[in-house]
């Protein structure tokens, strides 16, 4: 079994293990239980604490319990009933999950973007080029030298995880024949911030969504090397479990939750999230508007590159 399905089954098993403790302790209480399966993003940056304490204080019959682990991990937990609401960042499979009928509907709710990170003396040279420019320098020199050039991989199916499966595609390479196997390529089995860390320790490349990097850039020596390219626009939806489908689902509760996200009162702690701890806002909430597509972030690069 390989680190990467190893890390998957026992971060399972635990976690399958604590939704029963959750679901005890909030039904001693009296209260209704909310159970919430979430990408590590928005766990390990704290966002989705600032939200479940306004959530909470909203309907305080309510006892939210977030569970963490990455996209394909949250998807599972909605379907094995485990979670009556996913927070993902992953179009392509919340669309699958929403035409095999287990989840009613993906309803985006803010977005921010992937950034490429490295060392500072970047060793192989990508700053200024797009995500698959990128990688198909980091895998020619880490074949020359893989001492010199790493690349750490969250390796656990997240949708940090999928995305960057997707770059190596455009870079025209394939990842289970020449890339994951290679001994340049290091698979963390963890979540963002742990993965960020290692590759810290190690001065190695890594991708990461642009809010928890920068939750933890004054704890790393890593810098973003790419953070404009179409490619990299990251959209967080909010998915109930379709109580038709998984009978153990608190539809009502997901729902109020939905609304509360996509409010002008949760969309405002979006919003507002990192402001006066980083100086900038770590994920940008839709305020009702489209949800972003990868030509509106193209227009935004060209933006920014006519405002150099």
């Amino acid at each position: 079994m390989n680190n990467r399905l190893l890390a998957a089954v026992l971060i399972l098993i635990v976690v399958l293990l604590g939704v029963g403790t959750y679901v005890y302790s909030g039904a001693m209480d009296g209260k209704e239980v909310l159970v919430v399966a979430t990408t590590t993003s928005l766990e390990d940056t704290g966002l989705l604490e600032e939200i479940e304490a306004a959530f909470e204080a909203k309907y305080p019959n309510i006892d939210m319990q977030v569970i963490s682990g990455g996209t394909g991990i949250a998807i599972e937990y909605g379907k094995n009933g485990d979670a009556d609401i996913i927070l993902v960042h992953d179009k392509a499979r919340e669309e699958e999950l929403i035409e095999e009928g287990i989840g009613t509907k993906r309803n985006p709710f803010a977005y921010n973007y992937f950034y490429i990170v490295g060392p500072s003396n970047d060793p192989a040279g990508i700053k200024g080029m797009d995500a698959a420019e990128a990688f198909e320098k980091i895998q020619e020199e880490g074949e020359k030298d893989p001492e010199a050039v790493e690349f750490i991989s969250r390796g656990d199916d997240s949708g940090t995880h999928s995305r960057e499966k997707k770059i190596w595609k455009a870079a025209g390479l394939d990842y289970n024949n020449t890339v994951q196997n290679a001994p340049w390529y290091v698979e963390s089995g963890k979540g963002m911030g742990d993965t960020l860390t290692i590759a810290d320790e190690k001065q190695a490349y890594t991708i990461s969504d642009s809010g928890t990097f920068l939750a933890f850039k004054d704890k790393i020596s890593l810098e973003a090397l790419i953070t404009e390219s179409p490619d990299l626009l990251n959209v967080y939806s909010a998915i109930p479990m379709n109580p038709d489908k998984v009978s153990t689902t608190n539809n009502d509760a997901a729902n109020k939750l939905v609304e509360f996200l996509l409010s002008s009162e949760g969309q405002k702690i979006i919003a507002e999230f990192g402001v006066e701890e980083y100086g900038q806002n770590l994920f940008t909430a839709l305020n009702g508007g489209p949800e972003p597509t990868a030509l509106f972030s193209s227009f935004l690069v060209g933006q920014s590159e006519l405002a150099a």
